[in-house]
C-alpha cells in the first residue's frame, strides 16, 4: 500500500516521514518544488528533534519519496493524509484528489480545522459524485517532541462512519495498535472538538500552576515542589503541570480562537478558557514587573534573555511569553541580549 502525504509545512513533513518509518512506502506532494527538494536531503526549516534523520533514512532506504504533482500523486496513494499546517482551500484539495484518483480513496484530514470542516467538506464530494472516504484524524504533536509524540500517541482518534476505513487506518498504524495505544472512532465534530478541546485544557493547567506560582512567592511556598505534590495526584498528573513559560506553539492560539468562536456562536461562555488565556496572556507582564523591582529603573540596563522559543528544544517562537519580554524590555529603553540554542537564525 502506498501512503499519501499532502504538505510541504510542520505536518506535512512529520507525518511523512514518521509513516515511513513504520516500514510502509510513503509519497509526500506539494507544488514548491524548491522546498521537495530540500525535504528530500533532510534539510528541515524548523527544529525538531530526530526529525531530519528519519528523513535521511527513509530516503535512503526508498520509503520516502517526494513530488509535486498533485494529479499523479492523487492516482497513485490509497490512502492520502492532508497535512497542511493552515485550513484554506482544504475543501477545493479534497476534492481535486477525489477527482483524480484512480480508485475510491481514503482521505484522512489532519489539518487543524474548524468543528465543521470535514462534514462540509464531505458534503461537497458527495455533491460532486465523487467516491472519497473522509476521515477527521487529528494528530497531537508537541513541538520539539514530535517525532516522539507521533511513535508514542497517547490515543488515536478517528472521525468517520466507515468501518472500511477504520479497517485501513488501523493497519497502517498497526505497530501501535498492537501495543495498546487505544482507537476511538466517533463522528467528525467530536474529532475535531478534541483537539481544540485538548489545547484548551493544557492551556488551563498551565495558567493555573503559574497562577499559583505567584501565590507561592507570597507566602512563602515553594512552587516547583507543589507542582510536584499537585501532579502525583492520579487525578491530576504531572505533565504540563510545572511553572514556568506560558502555552505556545504555531497551531495553540488558533485552536483556541477557533474554540471560542465556535462557543459564541452556540451561545456558550466558556468562561474557564477565556481566564486561562488573559492570565497566560500576561505571564509577560508579570515577568517585566519582578525585573522592574529589583533593577530601577530599567531605562539603559543591560537585560539577558536565554531562551526565547516558547520551549525548549523548538524554534517555535509562536506565543512565546520570552520573545514578549523582549519587546516589552526594549520599549523601556533596556538593551537586551538574548540567546537561544535554537531560535536565532
Amino acid at each position: 500500500m502506498l501512503i499519501g502525504v499532502y504538505g510541504a509545512g510542520y505536518l506535512g513533513t512529520v507525518v511523512s516521514a514518521c509513516l515511513a518509518d513504520f516500514g510502509t512506502p510513503v509519497l509526500c506532494c506539494h507544488p514548491d518544488s524548491s522546498r521537495m527538494v530540500t525535504m528530500a536531503q533532510g534539510t528541515v526549516p524548523f527544529h525538531e528533534k530526530n526529525l531530519s534523520e528519519v528523513i535521511k533514512r527513509n530516503v535512503r532506504c526508498g520509503r520516502l519519496a517526494y513530488s509535486t504533482d498533485v494529479d499523479s500523486f492523487a492516482r497513485k496513494a490509497q490512502v492520502i493524509f492532508l497535512a497542511e499546517d493552515q485550513p484554506q482551500h482544504l475543501g477545493d484539495l479534497a476534492l481535486r484528489i477525489a477527482r483524480a484518483a484512480s480508485r475510491p480513496c481514503i482521505i484522512s484530514i489532519v489539518t487543524p480545522v474548524p468543528v465543521g470542516a470535514a462534514a462540509e467538506i464531505e458534503k461537497r464530494v458527495q455533491a460532486a459524485g465523487l467516491r472519497a472516504t473522509i476521515v477527521s484524524q487529528p494528530m497531537f504533536f508537541t513541538p520539539g517532541c514530535a517525532v516522539e509524540d507521533f511513535n508514542w500517541p497517547d490515543r488515536i482518534i478517528l472521525g468517520t462512519a466507515s468501518n472500511e476505513a477504520v479497517l485501513v487506518l488501523k493497519q497502517i498504524f498497526h505497530s501501535l495498535v498492537m501495543r495498546g495505544v487505544p482507537v476511538i472512532v466517533t463522528n467528525h465534530e467530536t474529532a475535531e472538538l478534541a483537539r481544540e478541546a485538548a489545547t484548551a485544557f493544557v492551556t488551563t493547567k498551565i495558567s493555573f500552576i503559574n497562577e499559583l506560582a505567584e501565590l507561592c512567592e507570597r507566602v512563602n511556598a515553594d512552587a516547583v515542589n507543589l507542582a510536584l505534590a499537585l501532579g502525583l495526584d492520579k487525578k491530576i498528573a504531572p505533565r504540563c503541570l510545572q511553572p514556568g513559560t506560558g502555552m505556545g506553539g504555531i497551531f495553540a492560539e488558533s485552536d483556541m480562537d477557533s474554540l471560542g468562536a465556535l462557543a459564541e456562536r452556540n451561545g456558550i461562555a466558556l468562561k474557564v478558557l477565556k481566564a486561562a488565556r488573559e492570565v497566560n496572556c500576561q505571564l509577560a507582564d508579570h515577568l517585566l514587573e519582578k525585573i522592574s523591582r529589583y533593577v530601577q529603573p530599567v531605562q539603559n540596563k543591560d537585560v539577558g534573555i536565554l531562551g526565547l522559543a516558547f520551549k525548549p528544544n523548538t524554534n517555535s517562537v509562536a506565543g512565546s511569553s520570552s520573545l514578549q519580554l523582549v519587546k516589552s524590555l526594549i520599549a523601556r529603553g533596556a538593551r537586551v541580549r538574548a540567546y537561544d540554542p535554537v531560535a536565532i537564525s
